[in-house]
């Protein structure tokens, strides 16, 4: 039955909130976890259910994310399945961008038709969560709904992010109000007992549906061009709306803030996301990376993805990712580090040397403090960011780097010189 669904990934536009970790790369492509990419979580997610045919709809910066997938998801020849992505393009009846998540999908329908899909899952390419999608559609198809929400409970201060669910005793959708203000009165859409925390007495759309494929062709069948704002309203009025309520942890990591607390939260003795759980793994691509290694150091609830190298330094409350390198005597407490994308060879590192260029990753003395250090950084010897706390630091763009939620973000390709201060 798993077959005849079809996975629908929405990738977003510019990734505004999240820049400028997403000044050159489409949101999906973000590195997160050390080692992985936000799409790779509901790619995983919807392999792990068993639905293999996966679209990814994207139009901002695309290049580093069809690389991730290229050398990432390749199904063998007898099972069919593949994961693509459908970037928007031009041609004789679409001249333009995609306009919003509904017009997206519009735009791709006569991609999807060849597949005889009966069933669409709609995800999004930027949430952190672990969900048997299995139960969901076995829901859905056992409720007879046209189109099926996963909701997740909320907070009435949560509420204002969010599209606001109200459910009747049978769990079918009767209101929507999407993105409540503040002062909104929404008393009248709160729904307790839907969660073990009796604060949390609202349901909140987690942008996740589920939608027959007929009842998808009539939705779409005009000019909206929003799943929330538009589709979703329209559609409680017209047709068997379903929740599916989910209580486990889910979390939107589409701003710098809740990016930094969702990665740092990783390393804790126990973290709401479980990277180590053998039943449903996140995939990603495999690089064959030695392992790395620690020389001296001083680890506390603290990660290191594959073929970095630490020497002689502190790692509290941090991530590092792939070939990071660390030298002796630098101090991280509270940074996650994308690490590099290459090593330099010998030739490199001499060339760079007689330029007074640093080399890639972070260097002898340094320390860093509540920190987000992009890809291929070069910070140097003797450099203190984010440590002394008599310097004011406001948010906004400083050239290599930004201040964002009140926390450093040093761009991709930074060069910060030896005895750099932040």
């Amino acid at each position: 039955m798993n077959s005849k669904v079809m996975t629908i990934i929405l990738g977003g536009g510019k990734g505004t909130r999240l820049f400028p970790l997403t000044k050159e790369r489409a949101k999906p492509a973000v590195p997160f976890g050390g080692k992985f990419r936000l799409i790779d979580i509901p790619i995983s997610n919807s392999i792990n259910s068993g639905l293999n045919h996966i679209y990814i709809l994207t139009q901002f910066e695309s290049a580093s994310l069809n690389t991730h997938i290229s050398q990432s998801y390749r199904f063998d020849m007898f099972s069919g399945g593949f994961v693509e992505i459908l970037a928007a393009s031009q041609n004789y009846s679409n001249n333009g961008w995609y306009e919003g998540t509904a017009d997206a999908v519009r735009k791709n329908l006569n991609r999807f038709h060849p597949h005889r899909p009966d069933i669409y899952l709609i995800l999004s390419g930027d949430q952190l969560y672990k969900m048997d999608i299995v139960d969901f559609l076995r829901k859905h198809r056992e409720s007879g709904a046209d189109i099926s929400i996963a909701a997740t409970p909320v907070t009435r201060g949560d509420a204002e992010g969010l599209g606001i669910l109200k459910i009747d005793d049978n769990e079918r959708i009767t209101d929507f109000v999407e993105k409540p203000k503040a002062d909104e009165d929404i008393s009248s859409l709160r729904v307790p007992g839907q969660s073990e925390d009796p604060s949390k007495e609202y349901l909140a759309s987690m942008g996740i549906y589920l939608f027959n494929a007929d009842v998808m062709e009539k939705c779409l069948d005009n000019d909206f061009t929003d799943f929330g704002h538009q589709i979703i309203p329209e559609a409680i009025n017209t047709h068997k709306v379903q929740s599916y309520v989910y209580d486990g942890y889910w979390e939107d990591i589409g701003t710098i803030g809740s990016f930094y607390d969702a990665n740092l939260n990783l390393a804790s003795p126990l973290p709401n996301y479980n990277l180590y759980d053998e039943i449903s793994p996140v995939y990603t691509r495999m690089r064959n990376l030695p392992p790395s290694k620690m020389l001296s150091c001083n680890f506390n609830n603290a990660m290191a993805a594959e073929g970095s190298i630490i020497s002689h330094s502190s790692i509290s409350n941090s991530i590092v990712g792939i070939r990071t390198i660390i030298r002796q005597g630098a101090s991280l407490d509270g940074v996650y580090s994308m690490g590099a994308d290459l090593y330099e060879t010998d030739e490199d590192k001499e060339e760079n040397r007689e330029k007074g260029i640093p080399h890639i990753g972070i260097g002898a003395g340094t320390i860093i403090k509540r920190a987000i250090i992009d890809k291929n950084a070069r910070i140097g010897s003797n450099c203190r960011i984010g440590v002394d706390d008599h310097i004011e630091r406001k948010d906004g763009d400083y050239g290599s780097y930004h201040i964002v939620d009140g926390i450093i973000v040093i761009h991709k390709d930074a060069v910060l010189s030896d005895g750099t201060v932040i």
